[in-house]
């Protein structure tokens, strides 16, 4: 009798036991297909990803090219891109903040729909103080700028007033009454100074309101911006004349005229430093301070250009005409892409850190996202705005983005709006480049860092990329055309057999400069030339004596 609690061996035939091995190593080998499938399907939604947000568009077919070199030059810079779309998308783990979007919660809600006041409700009390509004009547209408941290908001009323203050604290810096019109302002490298073009020429002030200087030489000026690396104040006035001041030194570095009249725009591309400026035709102009001549002309609009703004990428344009249209220009190809009708003539456009854009149009102001998108070979033509505001009777003059910050500042003829706009500010800062949390220390060190890398006007060009070519002249061709008075030919070589005697090349050359005061290495070399053949035509004749006799000597010559 068998014990029930005594284990028992199993015995299995040869065929039991590869069946059961096989059955085991076909199950390990669907999990690990189901586990390759799995990274095959992470992979390329990784990739999707990585080339929507980074990528440098449709990739190139290198296939079909015939030459064995370029093809492995295109098929080695195509593998750099795709290395550089990788790391740029799995460098996304440090960042520490991500930028939000609103978002509708079914498809007959509206973004566009939503209100300052309802907005603010649903948001912390940090971020719903941003919102604010200046009721400034009396002294408008009113012109906005930021710093470059978003920490400092200065504004500028026509008929004289000129405030700055801390807008996150509410804190004034300085209050002003010039008593005069003010056209434009701008900060300069940071929060301590600042430009005004007032009725006749432009002011320099510092952060209490003190004029330190009086640019008499920019007069007349309606349009200012600031190169923040080149340290170049650029205006352009009622003559149509574009300069550049470099405001480390105080010197005109370039002064240009664009022969159309005033500018009604006036913008720079913060990619490669280009002023994009504007005209009453149509056109917009692209100046670099290194030519006389524009760099590209574009017909944008049929009627006035009235506003114009471009991507910190540098790769599209925005602009606003007096037809009420508003076009979007891709600036790789100069190509227009797609136009937008408004309601009014635009009179200003901007475009935020990550691609909104807001157009000023009469009382009103639409931003839209994804009018252009660098990863879409086409792109898309949108329906309706992502946010509106306005339509209170407030005439608005200008919109600019707060850096880092979701706030756009409208300012218009009743004061300065400051209203929030979710997703609009680059949520992941670099503090060496721009440090909105700075103290006085940072500030002095990053102004002494700038000076010391600023860069020249020379390295303005529309590919900031390009350094320059090899000089492949030689010695001798510079040489040559250094010295401008030696010509290509030799004039000893063209004179010499030209005429013997009295009246030979090499005397009336002499004879006719013989007069100046001059001496010079052609004057040396003709001389020398001329003495020679003097001497030569001596011997000559004495051998013509010789050889004649007395009866005939005279004879000889």
């Amino acid at each position: 009798m068998i014990d029930r609690f005594t284990p028992q061996t199993v015995y299995l035939t040869t065929q039991e036991r590869e069946a059961r091995n096989k059955a085991r190593n076909s199950v390990k080998a669907t999990s690990n297909q189901q586990e390759r499938e799995a990274e095959i399907r992470a992979a390329k939604q990784r990739s999707k990803e990585a080339k929507h947000t980074y990528g440098r568009g449709k990739e190139i077919s290198v296939n079909r090219i015939q030459d064995k070199k370029l093809r492995t030059n295109l098929k080695s810079l195509e593998n750099k891109y795709k290395d550089t779309v990788f790391k740029a998308r799995d460098a996304e783990i440090l960042h520490e903040n991500q930028a939000g979007l609103l978002e509708p919660e079914h498809e007959l809600e509206k973004t566009w729909r939503t209100r300052q006041d309802d907005l603010q409700k649903d948001l912390p009390l940090q971020t719903a103080k941003k919102g604010f509004e200046l009721k400034l009547k009396e002294l408008g209408p009113y012109v906005a700028e930021y710093t470059r941290n978003g920490r400092e908001l200065l504004l500028a009323g026509k008929k004289g007033h000129i405030a700055s203050m801390d807008w996150r604290s509410g804190k004034l810096g300085c209050e002003i009454q010039l008593g005069e019109t003010i056209k434009d302002v701008k900060w300069l490298h940071n929060n301590q100074y600042f430009a005004a073009a007032q009725r006749q020429s432009v002011y320099i002030y510092d952060h209490q309101g003190v004029e330190i200087h009086c640019l008499k030489k920019l007069l007349n000026v309606t349009h200012l911006d600031y190169l923040p690396y080149h340290f170049l104040l650029a205006s352009i006035g009622t003559a149509g004349v574009l300069k550049y001041l470099d405001s480390s030194t105080g010197q005109i570095v370039a002064e240009m005229p664009t022969k159309q009249g005033a500018a009604t725009a006036f913008a720079q591309n913060p990619y490669n430093a280009i002023m994009h400026v504007g005209h009453q035709n149509g056109t917009v102009d692209l100046w670099s301070p290194n030519s006389s001549a524009y760099q590209a002309r574009l017909k944008v609009h049929n009627g006035p250009v009235r506003a114009l703004a471009v991507d910190r990428e540098g790769r599209y344009m925005i602009t606003a005409g007096q037809e009420s249209k508003m076009a979007i220009w891709d600036l790789r190809m100069f190509k227009d892409l797609h136009k937008y009708s408004l309601t009014q003539p635009g009179t200003d456009v901007a475009i935020s850190d990550r691609g909104l854009t807001s157009v000023a149009f009469g009382t009103r102001v639409s931003i839209w996202q994804g009018l252009f998108d660098k990863s879409k070979e086409d792109q898309d033509r949108l329906q309706r705005p992502y946010m509106t505001w306005g339509g209170e009777g407030q005439r608005v003059e200008r919109v600019r983005w707060c850096p880092l910050e979701d706030v756009l500042g409208v300012s218009h003829h009743e004061g300065f709006s400051n209203i929030i706009v979710p997703g609009a500010g680059e949520p992941n800062f670099d503090a060496l480049e721009v440090n909105p949390y700075e103290n006085v220390k940072q500030r002095q060190e990053s102004e002494v860092r700038g000076l010391l890398n600023k860069l020249q006007p020379d390295t303005i060009s529309m590919n900031p990329n390009f350094i320059g070519n090899l000089d492949l002249t030689s010695a001798e061709e510079r040489k040559r055309e250094k010295d401008k008075d030696i010509n290509s030919k030799d004039v000893v070589d063209l004179l010499k057999n030209r005429g013997r005697g009295k009246n030979s090349a090499l005397r009336k050359y002499l004879r006719k400069r013989g007069s100046k005061n001059v001496i010079d290495e052609k004057r040396l070399k003709v001389q020398e030339a001329y003495e020679a053949q003097r001497q030569n035509t001596k011997g000559r004749v004495e051998k013509q004596r010789v050889e004649f006799g007395p009866a005939l000597a005279r004879f000889a010559r």
